[in-house]
């Protein structure tokens, strides 16, 4: 995520600056680096990817994809289909579907048997649509939230005595001096309040879950102001990761609507 999308360095968006012109290189940039991660991907209880030689592609404006050697595939679980796709900057891809017992995952594996000049490394290498999957591990770790982990993203969280007050519809229903600021590579920075900071009898427990592959997974409430609930409005890691501990348990608040305001200082 950090790489090719937001205001990562080869994203189009780009906020920074480099020392040299890159106004030349192409609007669309691919790189590949080497997984020191053992990858392994589950379905119906088999098996069907176990390598030790994934690499990751970062291509613009899309998520970090794994690609894998096809010797560490399940080959003979896969049956070739007549679907076919054209990339302006990778080349062709033919598909394959994925047969174990009687799941039958339609053109769920991809690959590019003569890539572009531009990527001769995708020879030989397939890839899998994340979520056609069960499950993916790295080394014996599950991995969550719809793609691979990209290693250039990053989440700190730091304890902060800055005054944040949350205001729904103008009305104000929470005010701390001791939440936590969640800065995430190419994200806003967002701000968890402690329990205490929310009126629990206006809450009502939800039973939205999401899962972010860099932060865990997080459990919803909703919030009543002024007689009028407001569904999934906060959230909070009751299973966070160590890179978002610090935030663990806090509550989290959806501002996106615009009478929704965090306001900090």
């Amino acid at each position: 995520m950090s790489l090719t999308t937001g205001p990562g360095p080869l994203a189009h968006a780009n906020r920074g600056r480099f020392n040299v012109d890159l106004s030349a290189a192409p609007a669309h940039l691919l790189y590949l680096h080497a997984v020191p991660q053992r990858v392994r991907g589950v379905l119906a209880g088999q098996t069907v990817v176990d390598t030790e030689r994934a690499v990751l592609l970062h291509e613009s404006a899309l998520l970090p994809q794994w690609y894998v050697p096809r010797e560490d595939v399940r080959f003979d679980l896969l049956t070739p289909t007549a679907t076919s796709t054209h990339c302006p900057f990778k080349g062709d891809a033919v598909y394959w579907s994925l047969t174990v017992g009687d799941r039958v995952v339609e053109d769920a594996v991809w690959g590019y048997p003569e890539p572009l000049d531009a990527v001769p490394e995708l020879a030989g290498l397939v890839a899998f649509y994340f979520g056609k999957l069960d499950a993916w591990y790295e080394e014996d770790e599950l991995v969550f939230g719809g793609h691979p982990r990209d290693p250039f993203h990053r989440v700190d969280t730091r304890r902060s005595s800055r005054p944040v007050t949350v205001t729904v519809g103008g009305t104000v229903v929470a005010r701390t001096d001791r939440a936590v600021a969640l800065y995430e590579t190419g994200l806003p920075t967002r701000w968890y309040l402690p329990r205490e900071a929310v009126d629990p009898a206006a809450l009502t427990a939800s039973d939205t879950r999401s899962e972010c592959p860099y932060k865990g997974v997080a459990s919803y409430a909703h919030l009543t102001v002024d007689g009028t609930r407001r569904e999934d409005l906060l959230w909070s890691y009751v299973a966070a990761f160590p890179e978002a501990q610090g935030a663990a348990g806090y509550w989290g608040v959806d501002d996106s609507a615009e009478d929704v305001e965090v306001l900090v200082g």
